[in-house]
């Protein structure tokens, strides 16, 4: 069955010299599932054996091979347009490339459990930084009287950010067409949130039907189980790609300055009244982020939170320098 690469993101740039063009839609223990014109490959990454090509993540172009012993393979790992990347959780030294080649990331955060500030800027900080367009999506709404308040934290943080609110525990399915209509034809969209948040869910409402395995939430701390275990990319009905990824706990950021400067941009601002140049916003004399703090004019916890997050890269700049 031919297969029209367009509705996969195909883009007029990408071309190979070698090989098979086609584009990863899952990752699952080195082996990937490759969309080409031709159909669905099951293919081995090269990567092991050559240092020349990336290790492939879902989103990912790439150029297929067929090796007479190993059958098909990754022969190359075309240049990404962008990544959605974190800190290595088990190696801190390293980027973990979660997703490639991205056009919207969903920042998904279910209404029925608390929001740690600090998590969300985390989130915020590692899609901003992949350049994709962002948005919010709270989900649950139908498990919840009231959430205007949580609503009005998380504008105050993500300035900016469009946020949407779906509720889809019955037929109404109240608020997905906002969100729906991010979704363009031949763009792709990475779900970003905890276990349990309802990104499986949402999916299944955006496509239709049910695709992605869904699981019950511990009621005692709302913490989810990991019923999506590996990325997957999944098409839409009517057009879109979108790509369900497995519950972010470590939430470590990686090369994200601008970034950074981006999610906190009114502290990036006041910083720049500071008397010195270098201000590291704590004992130094005419610190206008101290002075504003002070005044309550700021929340201290958010500048604390600022603070390890400047540091964390300082820290992550050092070692590069080192190495």
């Amino acid at each position: 069955m031919k297969i029209d690469l367009h509705d996969y993101g195909f883009r007029p740039e990408l071309e190979t010299s070698s090989g098979e063009l086609g584009r990863i839609v899952r990752v699952d223990r080195g082996e990937c599932d490759v969309v080409t014109s031709q159909g669905v490959l099951r293919v081995l990454s090269d990567s092991q054996r050559s240092q020349d090509v990336l290790a492939p993540v879902v989103g990912d172009w790439v150029a297929i091979v067929k090796d007479p012993d190993l059958g098909f393979l990754i022969h190359e790992v075309l240049t990404r347009f962008n990544t959605v990347s974190r800190r290595d959780p088990s190696e801190q030294v390293i980027e973990q490339v979660l997703v490639a080649n991205i056009d919207h990331v969903f920042i998904v955060h279910g209404l029925d459990r608390p929001l740690p500030p600090g998590r969300l800027e985390r989130f915020l900080i590692i899609a901003r930084d992949s350049g994709a367009d962002v948005s919010i999506v709270l989900t649950k709404a139908d498990q919840v009287q009231e959430f205007m308040e949580i609503k009005t934290t998380i504008q105050a943080i993500a300035v900016g950010v469009p946020i949407f609110t779906v509720s889809l525990a019955d037929q109404s399915l109240e608020g997905l067409g906002a969100v729906e209509d991010l979704i363009g034809v031949g763009k792709t969209v990475a779900l970003l949130g905890e276990s349990g948040a309802g990104k499986s869910t949402l999916i299944n409402a955006l496509v239709g039907h049910e695709v992605m395995t869904t699981g019950e939430v511990r009621t005692g701390d709302k913490k989810g189980r990991h019923t999506t275990v590996s990325r997957e990319m999944i098409l839409k009905p009517g057009g879109g790609i979108l790509i369900d990824t497995p519950g972010v706990r470590a939430v470590g950021i990686w090369d994200a300055q601008e970034a950074l400067e981006r999610v906190f941009e009114d502290l990036e601002d006041l910083a720049k009244q500071c008397r010195f140049n270098d201000c590291m916003h704590d004992t130094e004399p005419g610190c206008a982020v101290t002075e504003a703090k002070e005044k309550e004019e700021i929340d201290f916890r958010r500048v604390e939170r600022y603070i390890a997050l400047r540091n964390e890269l300082e820290e992550q700049k050092s070692r590069d320098r080192k190495e």
